[in-house]
């Protein structure tokens, strides 16, 4: 780390608060969003290699493309996953041809549709392998590279420290650390202070993840794992300031607050409509649905059951942006 945020190789963060990379969340839209409020860093959703050369459809070859869009100044993250060397080598081309300026490898998805190719967490079963992997992508590209993982596959087989340990010496810039197992899923508690074995095996920077929802909880994950900075997940859903905010908590710095209210009820608009131009107009407004659902929820603005289900259903756009404006404007009346 050095006094500006954290070094990644030669790519300098601005912050020591990172977005997560999240399957159908994290896209150019909220990242866009996420880095305006000032977080220090936003990972694509995870791309998987054989998908990006392996002669897509145009859906997925339009898919991939919204994947690899980059925004904004911060440094362009691309996640890539997979299980063979040869697509590996040819998505990590792609993706630096994309503008990547860091590429990272995904070792945390514990999702079965992953892991059931050997991809994701599951690489933290066949350690040699993942390392095979690893070395294959840092020798193929020509920018940092960093991994997320999990503390390993179950509680017999807590190795972290281990694969990092041979990550660092394969040439790996960065990790990413998910305090939890690929057998727990997103059960239970997230584990910091096992992180500390990780930040104790490398000299490179080391990122804990999850569970952190606020600065307290931020600051109580560096605390117990020692490491660099944070990555929020979860906790920004519905929230993309939130990333900034614990950034700036961490950096002694005042943060932005919590929008609420018209901004909110305009922020919300705006993020309705690029998701909209991003997807198009059918596929966007099926997009947005769980983005609406998380804004409600964080803000805690109560629905009732018809109005809940109109907006989640409704296929129109201009009629979901109505019954938006209907949903602030009945709070500020509760409010009055």
């Amino acid at each position: 780390m050095n006094g500006r945020g954290i070094l990644v190789g030669d790519v300098s963060l601005p912050g020591r608060a990172l977005l997560a990379p999240m399957a159908g969340i994290t896209d150019a839209p909220f990242r866009g969003l996420a880095e305006e409020f000032g977080a220090g860093l936003v990972v694509s959703e995870m791309i998987a290699s054989a998908n990006l050369v392996a002669r897509p459809s145009k859906a997925q070859h339009r898919e991939m493309v919204r994947k690899l869009e980059h925004r904004g100044k911060l440094p362009h993250v691309v996640q890539i996953a997979g299980n063979e060397e040869k697509w590996l080598v040819l998505g990590t081309k792609i993706a630096s041809d994309a503008g990547a300026e860091i590429i990272d490898i995904n070792m945390g998805c514990p999702s079965k549709k992953v892991t059931n190719g050997y991809a994701g967490s599951a690489l933290m079963r066949v350690p040699d392998r993942a390392l095979r992997l690893i070395e294959t992508v840092v020798n193929a590209a020509k920018v940092p590279v960093s991994v997320k993982m999990r503390l390993g596959w179950n509680e017999e087989n807590l190795n972290a420290a281990q694969i990092a340990r041979s990550a660092e010496g394969a040439g790996v810039q960065m990790v990413a650390v998910h305090g939890r197992t690929r057998q727990q899923f997103y059960k239970g508690k997230a584990r910091w202070e096992p992180v500390r074995e990780v930040v104790e095996a490398v000299k490179i920077p080391v990122i804990i993840n999850g569970d952190i929802i606020d600065p307290a909880s931020a600051r109580k994950a560096l605390t117990e794992s020692g490491a660099a900075g944070v990555m929020i997940g979860r906790g920004a859903q519905g929230q993309p300031w939130l990333v900034g905010q614990i950034g700036a908590a961490l950096n002694g710095s005042q943060p932005q607050g919590t929008p609420s209210g018209p901004v909110l009820l305009q922020l919300i608009l705006n993020h309705y409509e690029d998701m909209l131009c991003a997807y198009g107009k059918e596929l966007g407004v099926r997009v947005a649905r769980k983005h609406l659902r998380w804004y409600f929820g964080a803000a805690k603005l109560e629905l009732s059951r018809e109005t809940s289900r109109a907006v989640l259903t409704e296929a129109s756009p201009e009629k979901v942006k109505v019954l938006v404006r209907e949903v602030f404007s009945r709070q500020e009346e509760v409010a009055a």
